[in-house]
């Protein structure tokens, strides 16, 4: 500890007032100062001569602190331990989060932010009704930049319940027949519903331009009529009329009803069930393109008319991923502050009972001319000290196991610098708030009271 102080020359035979008063300085004949502190330095304050408070200098006080942490090294560890477990838990907790919500919005982009669904109305009742969208207008919406396919569909209230059936014999107690949906739709579904042909093909533009009499059952509807191969060239019998079925069509992620519907070329299902009015046209986008191509897609289907239709299209995405990361942040924050709060007690026991135990310490450093201020410092700079490590050991643990699970669960991990930055930081305060009290306690010891102890 260093002091500094400054007194007029004493009188000859006058004792000192109190025991715990400063050392005094005296000044011999030659000019020079004998101090009775060894490393003693005077300090003068706004220019007047007399006594000042002895004060530390900071790599002094540095100097104590870390002295008093590593005099105790188990008790040090353990205290920092409580510190470590809250920022670790804090950095794990706002680092998954953050990495779990880019996932998620991630899975989001993935497979809703990319689709954008057109309907259209029903054309007028009239003696030759003229449809909105045409056929041919899928052409126009897939030169559209940023779409990956496009594919439109027709079906109707009256094809939504039809009853179809594998065979034409009807023998009694064999149900042969089912009730599903029919629907006409454009060679290019299975690529706009994001599904796969597990058996035979689809429809091509030959089979639609020579109204071949051919159908596509979904994997659900092939499974219910007994249908698992088309090797054979099976039929299903609709109102009376057949249909070779060449191809199942499976693993659909958008339109399930699909999987359970009989799908008919636009000529056929024009010719032998009157559903010839598109109703509904589903666009796959690039990432990133649903918003423009929203816009686009009606004007391309319907020029003139496109305010008739209406454009299902998702959210934006930026708002997406602010709302999903905000609602699983702050989930995960509460938990990482209550961790770093239960640190910060610890610290703060910790702290007090090592005041007490050196009650004796205090009592002689304030007997040898320690100010209040500088026995607060000291304990302050000791808890802080103690919670910046712990703050430090805790970032770089975070974010290993941040790291960790990522790796595991196969995630981008997603880390911030300012929290890697900040979590020292915000050791170095709690510790410095967990030490406050017992440091104002330990500042507020009576010399001789504590030499007494």
């Amino acid at each position: 500890m260093r002091t500094r102080t400054h007194a007029p020359k004493p009188v000859a035979g006058t004792a000192p007032a109190d025991p715990t008063d400063p050392p005094v300085a005296h000044r011999n004949p030659g000019g020079g100062r004998h101090h009775a502190a060894r490393r003693g330095r005077v300090r003068r304050r706004g220019g007047t001569r007399g006594t000042d408070r002895p004060w530390m200098d900071v790599r002094d006080l540095w100097t104590e602190a870390l002295a008093g942490v590593l005099a105790r090294p188990v008790r040090s560890a353990l205290t920092t331990l409580g510190t470590v477990l809250g920022i670790t838990t804090l950095v794990i907790t706002i680092g998954v989060s953050a990495t779990a919500g880019n996932q998620i919005v991630g899975r989001f982009d993935a497979l809703t932010a990319t689709s954008v669904t057109v309907v259209v109305p029903p054309p007028p009742r009239s003696a030759d009704p003229v449809p909105l969208v045409d056929w041919s207008g899928v052409d126009a919406v897939r030169r559209l930049a940023g779409v990956d396919s496009a594919a439109a569909i027709a079906d109707s209230q009256q094809t939504a319940s039809v009853q179809v059936r594998a065979n034409d014999v009807v023998a009694p107690g064999d149900v042969t027949g089912r009730t599903m949906a029919v629907l006409a739709a454009s060679p290019t579904l299975p690529a706009a519903v994001r599904g796969r042909m597990t058996a035979g093909r689809f429809f091509d533009e030959g089979d639609i331009t020579r109204h071949e009499r051919v159908a596509v059952l979904g994997d659900q509807a092939a499974r219910l009529l007994g249908i698992n191969s088309v090797q054979n060239s099976p039929a299903v019998f609709l109102r009376g009329q057949s249909y070779t079925v060449i191809g199942i069509l499976g693993g659909a992620e958008r339109e399930q009803q699909i999987s359970t519907a009989v799908i008919l070329p636009p000529t056929t299902a024009t010719d032998q069930l009157g559903l010839g009015a598109v109703t509904r046209v589903l666009i796959n986008t690039a990432l990133g393109a649903a918003q423009q191509v929203a816009r686009q897609a009606p004007i391309a289907l319907a020029p003139g008319a496109e305010d008739a239709l209406t454009v299902t299209a998702p959210p934006d995405l930026t708002k997406a991923r602010k709302g999903v990361q905000g609602d699983v942040n702050g989930l995960f924050l509460v938990l990482g502050l209550v961790s770093l709060v239960v640190g910060a007690i610890g610290i703060a026991n910790v702290t007090l009972v090592t005041v007490m135990e050196r009650i004796g310490e205090i009592g002689l450093r304030r007997a040898l001319g320690a100010s209040r201020r500088q026995v607060a410092g000291q304990f302050l700079v000791e808890s802080t000290t103690i919670g910046l490590l712990g703050g430090v050991v805790g970032a770089v643990l975070g974010m290993v196991v941040v790291v960790a699970v990522s790796a595991v669960k196969d995630w981008t991990p997603v880390l911030d610098v300012r929290l890697a930055l900040g979590a020292p930081v915000a050791g170095a305060l709690v510790g410095l708030l967990a030490g406050l009290y017992p440091s104002l306690r330990a500042a507020h010891m009576e010399p001789v009271d504590a030499l007494r102890s």
